[in-house]
Protein backbone atom coordinates (compact mmCIF):
# COMPACT_ATOMS: atom_id res chain seq x y z
CA UNK A 1 0.00 0.00 0.00
CA UNK A 2 3.10 2.35 0.81
CA UNK A 3 4.39 1.33 -2.35
CA UNK A 4 1.18 2.57 -4.25
CA UNK A 5 1.35 6.01 -2.39
CA UNK A 6 3.99 6.92 -2.94
CA UNK A 7 3.51 5.99 -6.98
CA UNK A 8 0.80 8.13 -6.85
CA UNK A 9 2.42 10.87 -5.32
CA UNK A 10 5.08 10.80 -7.38
CA UNK A 11 2.65 10.73 -10.89
CA UNK A 12 1.01 13.66 -9.52
CA UNK A 13 4.35 15.61 -8.74
CA UNK A 14 5.12 14.61 -12.45
CA UNK A 15 1.92 16.49 -13.67
CA UNK A 16 2.08 19.28 -11.83
CA UNK A 17 5.55 20.20 -12.49
CA UNK A 18 4.83 19.94 -16.20
CA UNK A 19 1.73 21.89 -15.79
CA UNK A 20 4.05 24.59 -14.20
CA UNK A 21 6.46 24.45 -17.37
CA UNK A 22 3.61 24.26 -19.44
CA UNK A 23 1.66 27.66 -17.94
CA UNK A 24 5.38 29.64 -17.31
CA UNK A 25 7.31 28.70 -21.50
CA UNK A 26 4.22 27.05 -23.31
CA UNK A 27 3.53 23.67 -25.21
CA UNK A 28 6.87 23.55 -27.37
CA UNK A 29 9.37 25.74 -25.26
CA UNK A 30 8.54 23.25 -22.86
CA UNK A 31 11.21 20.50 -21.76
CA UNK A 32 11.49 17.31 -20.00
CA UNK A 33 14.67 18.26 -18.48
CA UNK A 34 12.94 21.16 -17.03
CA UNK A 35 9.89 19.23 -15.91
CA UNK A 36 12.63 17.08 -14.31
CA UNK A 37 14.38 19.60 -12.81
CA UNK A 38 10.96 21.30 -11.36
CA UNK A 39 9.52 18.34 -10.18
CA UNK A 40 12.72 17.35 -8.11
CA UNK A 41 12.56 13.41 -9.67
CA UNK A 42 14.88 11.57 -11.32
CA UNK A 43 14.88 10.71 -14.75
CA UNK A 44 13.92 7.60 -14.21
CA UNK A 45 11.12 7.88 -12.13
CA UNK A 46 9.18 10.38 -14.26
CA UNK A 47 9.80 7.67 -17.25
CA UNK A 48 8.01 4.89 -15.02
CA UNK A 49 5.20 7.09 -15.27
CA UNK A 50 5.29 9.08 -18.40
CA UNK A 51 7.46 8.38 -21.00
CA UNK A 52 7.33 11.84 -23.68
CA UNK A 53 6.47 15.14 -22.94
CA UNK A 54 3.56 14.77 -25.14
CA UNK A 55 2.36 12.16 -22.27
CA UNK A 56 2.71 14.60 -19.66
CA UNK A 57 0.48 16.77 -21.38
CA UNK A 58 -2.28 14.34 -22.23
CA UNK A 59 -1.97 13.85 -18.39
CA UNK A 60 -2.76 17.71 -17.82
CA UNK A 61 -5.37 18.14 -20.10
CA UNK A 62 -7.08 14.24 -18.35
CA UNK A 63 -7.50 15.92 -15.04
CA UNK A 64 -8.73 19.24 -16.84
CA UNK A 65 -12.69 18.31 -16.35
CA UNK A 66 -13.18 18.29 -12.17
CA UNK A 67 -16.31 18.57 -10.13
CA UNK A 68 -14.21 18.65 -6.88
CA UNK A 69 -16.00 20.94 -3.94
CA UNK A 70 -19.66 20.10 -5.61
CA UNK A 71 -22.22 19.43 -3.11
CA UNK A 72 -25.74 18.68 -4.27
CA UNK A 73 -28.45 21.20 -4.58
CA UNK A 74 -31.75 21.57 -4.43
CA UNK A 75 -31.65 23.29 -7.12
CA UNK A 76 -29.95 21.96 -10.39
CA UNK A 77 -29.03 25.46 -11.90
CA UNK A 78 -27.56 26.28 -8.55
CA UNK A 79 -24.93 23.09 -9.14
CA UNK A 80 -24.33 24.55 -12.74
CA UNK A 81 -23.83 27.46 -11.43
CA UNK A 82 -21.15 26.12 -8.20
CA UNK A 83 -18.94 24.62 -10.76
CA UNK A 84 -18.64 27.85 -13.10
CA UNK A 85 -17.11 29.29 -9.47
CA UNK A 86 -15.56 26.15 -7.88
CA UNK A 87 -13.56 26.19 -11.27
CA UNK A 88 -12.95 29.72 -11.08
CA UNK A 89 -11.72 30.13 -7.19
CA UNK A 90 -9.75 26.71 -8.52
CA UNK A 91 -7.94 27.55 -11.11
CA UNK A 92 -5.59 30.42 -10.09
CA UNK A 93 -4.39 28.22 -7.31
CA UNK A 94 -3.85 24.96 -8.86
CA UNK A 95 -1.24 24.10 -12.03
CA UNK A 96 -3.27 21.29 -13.35
CA UNK A 97 -6.04 23.60 -14.28
CA UNK A 98 -4.87 26.51 -15.75
CA UNK A 99 -2.30 24.74 -17.64
CA UNK A 100 -5.46 22.73 -19.18
CA UNK A 101 -6.38 26.08 -20.49
CA UNK A 102 -3.03 26.73 -21.71
CA UNK A 103 -2.52 23.60 -24.04
CA UNK A 104 -5.92 23.81 -25.15
CA UNK A 105 -5.32 27.59 -26.34
CA UNK A 106 -2.18 26.69 -27.83
CA UNK A 107 -2.57 26.19 -31.65
CA UNK A 108 0.51 23.12 -31.73
CA UNK A 109 -0.91 21.48 -28.39
CA UNK A 110 -4.35 21.71 -29.68
CA UNK A 111 -3.88 20.39 -32.97
CA UNK A 112 -2.17 17.38 -31.36
CA UNK A 113 -4.20 16.58 -28.34
CA UNK A 114 -7.52 18.46 -28.78
CA UNK A 115 -9.11 20.77 -25.55
CA UNK A 116 -10.61 19.37 -23.09
CA UNK A 117 -14.19 21.96 -23.84
CA UNK A 118 -15.93 19.12 -25.32
CA UNK A 119 -16.25 17.60 -21.97
CA UNK A 120 -17.35 20.39 -19.84
CA UNK A 121 -19.87 21.53 -22.52
CA UNK A 122 -21.47 17.58 -21.84
CA UNK A 123 -21.05 18.49 -17.98
CA UNK A 124 -22.60 21.72 -18.39
CA UNK A 125 -25.47 20.44 -20.20
CA UNK A 126 -26.28 17.21 -18.63
CA UNK A 127 -27.01 19.75 -15.55
CA UNK A 128 -29.14 21.80 -18.08
CA UNK A 129 -31.39 19.04 -19.04
CA UNK A 130 -31.77 18.46 -14.99
CA UNK A 131 -32.69 21.92 -14.73
CA UNK A 132 -35.54 21.63 -17.55
CA UNK A 133 -36.67 18.28 -16.28
CA UNK A 134 -37.16 20.28 -12.77
CA UNK A 135 -39.11 23.27 -14.39
CA UNK A 136 -35.80 26.05 -13.44
CA UNK A 137 -35.48 27.00 -17.02
CA UNK A 138 -37.15 29.43 -19.32
CA UNK A 139 -38.93 27.71 -22.10
CA UNK A 140 -36.83 29.07 -24.95
CA UNK A 141 -33.09 27.75 -23.15
CA UNK A 142 -31.77 24.88 -25.09
CA UNK A 143 -29.36 23.39 -23.03
CA UNK A 144 -26.78 22.08 -25.37
CA UNK A 145 -26.35 25.74 -26.74
CA UNK A 146 -26.58 27.29 -23.38
CA UNK A 147 -23.86 24.88 -22.18
CA UNK A 148 -21.47 25.84 -25.49
CA UNK A 149 -21.98 29.38 -25.30
CA UNK A 150 -21.06 29.63 -21.38
CA UNK A 151 -17.78 27.45 -21.96
CA UNK A 152 -16.86 29.87 -24.23
CA UNK A 153 -17.99 32.85 -22.61
CA UNK A 154 -16.21 31.51 -19.25
CA UNK A 155 -12.96 30.42 -21.13
CA UNK A 156 -12.97 34.25 -22.76
CA UNK A 157 -13.25 35.57 -19.05
CA UNK A 158 -10.53 33.61 -17.42
CA UNK A 159 -8.04 34.80 -20.61
CA UNK A 160 -9.14 38.26 -21.09
CA UNK A 161 -8.89 38.25 -16.36
CA UNK A 162 -5.34 36.78 -17.25
CA UNK A 163 -4.38 39.23 -19.69
CA UNK A 164 -5.06 43.33 -18.75
CA UNK A 165 -3.86 44.84 -16.29
CA UNK A 166 -5.72 45.21 -12.87
CA UNK A 167 -8.41 42.44 -13.49
CA UNK A 168 -10.25 41.52 -11.06
CA UNK A 169 -9.94 38.39 -9.57
CA UNK A 170 -11.28 35.00 -11.40
CA UNK A 171 -14.02 34.28 -9.01
CA UNK A 172 -15.55 38.25 -8.96
CA UNK A 173 -14.86 38.14 -12.96
CA UNK A 174 -17.42 34.90 -13.48
CA UNK A 175 -19.41 35.72 -10.78
CA UNK A 176 -20.35 38.94 -12.58
CA UNK A 177 -20.75 36.73 -15.91
CA UNK A 178 -23.25 34.74 -14.35
CA UNK A 179 -25.22 37.42 -13.32
CA UNK A 180 -25.64 38.78 -17.02
CA UNK A 181 -25.95 35.10 -18.41
CA UNK A 182 -28.58 33.89 -15.86
CA UNK A 183 -31.61 36.22 -16.48
CA UNK A 184 -31.92 35.38 -19.74
CA UNK A 185 -31.51 30.81 -18.33
CA UNK A 186 -33.50 30.88 -15.14
CA UNK A 187 -37.02 31.14 -14.44
CA UNK A 188 -37.96 34.35 -12.17
CA UNK A 189 -38.80 32.34 -8.76
CA UNK A 190 -35.60 30.05 -9.15
CA UNK A 191 -33.32 33.51 -10.27
CA UNK A 192 -34.36 34.81 -7.14
CA UNK A 193 -33.11 31.57 -5.28
CA UNK A 194 -29.45 31.25 -6.71
CA UNK A 195 -26.41 32.14 -5.05
CA UNK A 196 -23.67 33.96 -7.16
CA UNK A 197 -21.80 35.17 -4.96
CA UNK A 198 -17.72 35.24 -5.82
CA UNK A 199 -16.66 34.32 -2.40
CA UNK A 200 -19.52 30.76 -2.01
CA UNK A 201 -16.71 28.24 -4.02
CA UNK A 202 -14.82 29.33 -1.21
CA UNK A 203 -17.35 28.43 1.61
CA UNK A 204 -18.44 25.29 -0.37
CA UNK A 205 -14.22 24.14 0.41
CA UNK A 206 -14.28 24.94 3.67
CA UNK A 207 -17.65 23.26 4.35
CA UNK A 208 -16.45 20.21 2.70
CA UNK A 209 -13.12 20.14 4.78
CA UNK A 210 -15.13 20.43 7.72
CA UNK A 211 -17.22 17.87 7.17
CA UNK A 212 -14.34 15.60 5.99
CA UNK A 213 -12.93 16.03 9.58
CA UNK A 214 -15.68 15.67 11.26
Amino acid sequence: MAKQERAIRTRKACLVAAAEIFNEYGYEAATIAAIIERAKLTRGALYFHFTSKEELARGVLDEAVTTEGLVPQALKLQEWVDISLLLAHRLPREPLLSASIRLSVDSKARSLFGTRWPDWIVLGRELLNEARGRGELLPHVDPTDTARLFVGAWTGVQLVAEAVPHAPDLSTEISRLLELFLPNVAVPGVLARLDTSPFRAERLFEAGKATAVS
